[in-house]
């Protein structure tokens, strides 16, 4: 370590002394993290079941509040991102953890965050007795759940479709599978998963509501966020705190992007697959700080000199294959059959519990009357997809081909995206009253708030990532219109579409539980739909109708995704790739 700083401090000729710019960025770093340890300190406050947390509108608590509910989003994403590098490179590296782990992926996906909230709020509290991070952990896990699962596709679309030449270029110079991880496949496939993540923290502002205000058994838990000030200010239709609310997340989104996205965007940049110059999008205010401080930007190398240590550790290095050690044949195949036979009983025991759990309280009826609610969502579901496509593909490729308007419209698309559905309840709620409108369609728009987003935005990161190349070429020999777009742009994107409609359609199940409900004050509507039933059951405390409706949201999912989803990412893992 020492040899490393000398080194540096020799080749700049300087010492390390800091500079005006330093005494800035150090400021900033410090002010960043006494908020997140102010916010830290208030999630961990004294906590007993049943008691009531006042939740105020005063806007002097905004500020704190919103900081609270940004913490919680950070620490769901720093989670997702680790089951992201996980569960995505094993399903995506392993045929036989695919079979298991994309069909899991599609149930889970499904699963609305209510599900979760119903299911683990219990036992987080009880692990944390006597505090509020059990609250706040169930709450964290529900965020996760609203964040994790594009992520997830995103990674493994691009661990699945990563070009012949890199993997070529990984075996010319020998890298190890941990370090063609970090050299090669995670670079490939920053720039979608970057969009991905962004995304995530959008759709944790429209699920925020759900997660911080729920009622499970009769029993509300509110925790202090901007969540919780929503479910308030409605139920006292309060519309100064509403616009408050809106005020508050524009700030928030606005720091967040320019602090930590709009930086990450600047640097996924050097990992795009081009031969010939592209257009660079302009610094960020944030990374032309750090580009003039001295003692920062060498805190910044040595953290480098560290992640490049961390890459090349001897223990992960290539071995050459004499010294490489495989299983026999026999015990990789005792291996599988141990791991299908203890697949097949796990999944035996839970059919059988579900089975003897829900059939033991639902008449043959209630199924059908059940199937039937969902037939209604799906329909909803799949309005929404073909609507968000047919307007959003056109303008995401129109984005991802201009980095200038990508710039501007990243932090817009951010803020809408992030925008939550229940915001909107109050103006539903009186059209649909006062024109006597059908509850049933006139909600359906809630559902396309938290679901077009996926599309856009995975569809912008499919055009960002087209090769200048390929541009150019069809540029020369004077390729448009139509052909232009089934020879470049849809071949190119077209991976991308399928996670983004994928994981958009997973989403739009989830977000029924959220628009087929509409409450302003003593107001509530109800549309004729699975969600709205789960959210009643919810709410009831009926967890054999919960596990019911559930069960019959994972079915319709994965039947979807079996007949329609996964056949298209099939097509587009086999025949568009970039090679």
């Amino acid at each position: 370590m020492r040899e490393f700083f000398r080194q540096n401090a020799s080749a700049s000729g300087h010492k390390f002394v800091p500079n005006r710019w330093d005494l800035f960025a150090i400021l900033l770093v410090f002010s960043l993290l006494v908020l997140l340890a102010l916010a830290a300190k208030q999630m961990s406050a004294p906590y007993q079941l049943g008691q009531p947390i006042a939740i105020s509108l005063s806007p002097s608590h905004l500020p704190s509040y919103a900081l609270q509910s940004v913490l919680r989003m950070f620490i769901a994403l720093f989670f997702s991102l680790l089951f992201t590098f996980t569960v995505g490179t094993l399903a995506a590296k392993n045929k036989h953890a695919e079979k298991v782990l994309i069909p899991i992926l599609d149930i889970l996906q499904s699963i609305p965050v209510m599900g979760f909230l119903s299911i683990t709020v219990v036992g987080f509290i009880a692990l944390f007795p006597g505090s509020l991070w059990g609250a706040q952990c169930a709450s964290i896990f529900a965020i996760f759940t609203a964040q994790v699962w594009n992520m997830v596709f995103s990674f493994y679309q691009s661990m699945r479709t990563l070009p012949t030449e890199l993997r070529e270029a990984a075996d010319m110079f020998h890298l190890s599978a941990w370090q063609r991880f970090w050299r090669v496949e995670v670079p490939f496939a920053m720039p979608g998963l970057l969009w991905n993540m962004m995304l995530s923290m959008s759709g944790s502002w429209f699920f925020v509501v759900a997660s911080e205000a729920v009622t499970v058994n009769n029993q509300t838990i509110t925790l202090p966020g901007i969540g919780s000030y929503i479910a308030v200010a409605i139920s006292q239709r309060d519309m100064h705190g509403i616009l408050l609310t809106v005020l508050t997340m524009f700030a928030v989104i606005l720091l967040y992007d320019q602090l930590l996205f709009r930086p990450l965007i600047k640097w996924s940049e050097r990992f795009r697959l081009e031969q010939s110059t592209v257009a660079q999008t302009k610094n960020s205010w944030i990374g032309n700080l750090f580009h003039r401080t001295f003692l920062m930007k060498y805190v910044g190398i040595f953290l480098s000199y560290l992640g490049d240590k961390w890459i090349n550790i001897k223990a992960f290095r290539y071995q050459p294959t004499s010294h490489q050690k495989h299983l026999p044949a026999l015990w990789n195949n005792v291996f599988l059959v141990v791991w299908y036979l203890a697949l097949f009983l796990t999944l035996s025991y839970m059919a059988y519990f579900l089975w003897h759990f829900v059939g033991s309280t639902v008449t043959p009826s209630e199924l059908r009357h059940v199937l039937m609610l969902g037939v209604y969502t799906a329909c909803r579901v799949f309005a929404i997809v073909l609507i968000s496509t047919l307007i959003w593909v056109p303008l995401g490729v129109w984005i991802g081909l201009r980095t200038r308007i990508a710039e501007i419209v990243q932090p817009i698309a951010q803020f809408l995206a992030a925008f939550p559905a229940n915001l909107l309840f109050p103006f539903i709620v009186i059209l649909i009253v006062h024109y006597n409108l059908n509850v049933n369609i006139w909600t359906t728009p809630l559902m396309l708030l938290g679901t077009q987003w996926y599309i856009l935005f995975n569809v912008i990161a499919g055009a960002s990532a087209l090769p200048k190349d390929l541009r150019q070429v069809t540029d020369n020999l004077g390729v448009k219109g139509w052909l232009w777009w089934r020879k470049l742009i849809l071949p190119g994107i077209f991976p991308y579409y399928v996670t983004g409609a994928i994981t958009a359609a997973g989403n739009a199940w989830n977000t029924s539980t959220v628009a087929e409900v509409v409450t302003w004050g003593n107001t509530t509507l109800r549309a004729d739909g699975l969600g709205a039933f789960i959210m009643h059951s919810s709410a009831m405390g009926n967890f054999s109708q919960l596990a019911l409706g559930i069960g019959v949201m994972a079915l319709f999912v994965v039947t979807f995704n079996r007949i329609l989803w996964r056949p298209l990412y099939n097509l587009a893992q086999r025949k568009y790739q970039l090679d």
